[in-house]
């Protein structure tokens, strides 16, 4: 049997795809960071001016999306012959878990420091942890899932702590507090998505998602006055690569999220910043066996352990999920 990606059911569910699936997805998004950067550098995209932002992201994702339609289609997927309530349910998965979920981060983002934001952003581990201890009772929450969870969440501030780079205890809805409003809303859609590919596609869904979403963002910062000009076959390139990236990650994190408890795939999330420093440092010159680096990806696979190594319970008769 294949599941919506083209690969067996069986790819998705057995531990070890789960393991190298799911780091791959995270070794994606952490590469994201200093192609981002690297993005902004070439076109001229100043740090302050969240409507370009906006729109480089949502060319990103509206081409991600599209180039996962047109593979569905190719591949023989019902990309269009969807019910009314199916197109409503993808409507608000792509408001809410690319467009909603980035304006939060990129205006949070703005009003705090990157160190407090890349901490805070890994607070939705925990979200998708709790909701899933409430919604599914195979993934309830343990000692042993919570160690796990506080290990990672420890590697994520190590990896991003540096020199006498502390943090203070400020906290405004603007800045930290939009970033955990990001971390919830992500968590809240990706388990809704698990839900939506029960029925959905994940390659039809995801890339619904994503364009969806695209559109929404682009939409919103050609609104907001942004304005993105000399574009050149490198800046081209890497909004390719970024697209790609999204396409792959993401649909493949909706497969896994399928065949799988929701505590299990999303405490891997912990390495994506793991990575992006790890990424960051490699493409900028900067030192990347650094102690800090190496304790912190230390921490974050021995939460990662912790978690996915835990007694599974047996699955429930009902098809709630």
């Amino acid at each position: 049997m294949l599941s919506g990606t083209g690969l067996p059911t069986s790819v998705f569910s057995r531990p070890r795809y789960l393991i190298l699936l799911a780091t791959l997805c995270c070794l994606l998004w952490g590469s994201a960071y200093p192609a981002i950067k690297g993005g902004y550098a070439l076109l001229g995209i100043a740090r302050s001016d969240t409507a370009a932002q906006l729109v480089f992201a949502g060319w990103r994702f509206l081409l991600a999306g599209a180039l996962l339609l047109v593979m569905a289609q190719l591949t023989g997927r019902r990309v269009w012959a969807l019910a009314p309530v199916q197109w409503a349910q993808l409507g608000l998965l792509g408001l809410a878990q690319t467009a909603l979920q980035y304006v939060f981060f990129y205006v949070g983002l703005a009003n705090t420091t990157g160190v407090k934001g890349s901490i805070l952003n890994a607070t939705g581990t925990f979200f998708s942890v709790l909701l899933a201890h409430f919604l599914y009772a195979n993934d309830r929450l343990s000692r042993r899932k919570a160690l796990g969870c506080a290990v990672g969440f420890a590697g994520v501030m190590v990896v991003n702590l540096r020199g006498t780079q502390g943090l203070d205890a400020e906290f405004t809805l603007l800045g930290e507090g939009f970033i955990v409003i990001a971390a919830f809303v992500l968590s809240a859609a990706s388990i809704y998505g698990k839900r939506l590919s029960q029925r959905i596609d994940p390659m039809v869904m995801t890339g619904w998602q994503l364009g969806i979403g695209g559109l929404v963002l682009l939409l919103g910062g050609l609104a907001g006055g942004g304005d993105i000009r000399g574009w050149s076959a490198g800046s081209l390139a890497l909004l390719g690569y970024m697209a790609v990236l999204s396409a792959v990650a993401f649909t493949l994190w909706a497969a896994l999220l399928k065949h799988n408890r929701v505590g299990q795939v999303t405490v891997f999330n912990f390495l994506i910043p793991v990575f992006g420093a790890l990424l960051s440092a490699l493409f900028l010159g900067e030192a990347v066996l650094e102690w800090r680096n190496l304790a912190a990806l230390v921490m974050v696979c021995g939460g990662i352990w912790l978690v996915t190594t835990e007694a599974q319970a047996p699955r429930p008769v009902s098809s709630s999920t």
